[in-house]
């Protein structure tokens, strides 16, 4: 048994069980966890949001196919990284899959070299949502710590507004505005009016 650890996930979606075994042949070869699915309906049943992972489908199965299953993780604003295997015919449709978003597509029979380097592209394209998921709720978490007046001076911070002029806005005294401020900075442990700004900025930039 490999004790390198597991390089990530790669899920494997194809009603023909022989390009399957093959697939996880290839993909647990290099250290890769694989998990197979013979149908988009079983894979969508058992897919895990929370892992960091990448999808190999096959555009045209039995039941749901591979573009219906790009349609139904867009509705979900999944940000699985899909790459698809194609017959020839099937590369006009698998071009229309890239400009809903998958990374790519392979053409049967498939270079294992030309997938593995898709793989760890599609992987690295995970890791990066997965961190940036990650850093968006815990900006969400210290935003909700706030008090509605307390968001209301962080939204006046961030438009540039001087503490005169926040006050003037809400009706309230400067000293009120400057407790708030600290409390706010408290609050999101910001250290400085950049740290706030990061903060406050990386939040609006989710929306």
């Amino acid at each position: 048994m490999s004790l390198i650890p597991k390089k990530g996930t790669v899920y494997v979606v194809d009603d023909d069980e022989a390009v399957r075994d093959s697939l996880q042949w290839l993909l647990e070869g290099k250290d890769y966890r694989v998990k197979c699915f013979d149908s988009s309906e079983s894979f969508l049943s058992r897919f895990d949001p929370r892992e960091v992972a990448c999808l190999i489908a096959d555009i045209r199965m039995d039941g749901m196919s591979g573009l219906e299953l790009q349609d139904r993780l867009l509705e979900r604003r999944s940000p699985l990284p899909i790459v698809f295997i194609t017959g020839h015919g099937d590369v006009p449709m698998a071009v229309s899959t890239m400009k809903k978003g998958a990374m790519d597509f392979i053409e049967k029979p498939f270079k294992e070299e030309e997938l593995l380097n898709l793989v760890e592209r599609m992987l690295d394209q995970a890791r990066a949502a997965f961190s940036q998921h990650q850093e968006a709720a815990s900006r969400d978490a210290l935003l909700s710590r706030l008090t509605t007046r307390e968001a209301q001076v962080l939204e006046r911070i961030v438009a540039g507004r001087l503490n005169k002029q926040i006050a003037d806005d809400l009706g309230i005294s400067i000293k009120t505005v400057e407790a708030h401020r600290a409390n706010i900075m408290e609050k999101l442990n910001a250290n400085t009016v950049a740290d706030l700004l990061k903060i406050a900025l990386g939040a609006q930039a989710k929306a």
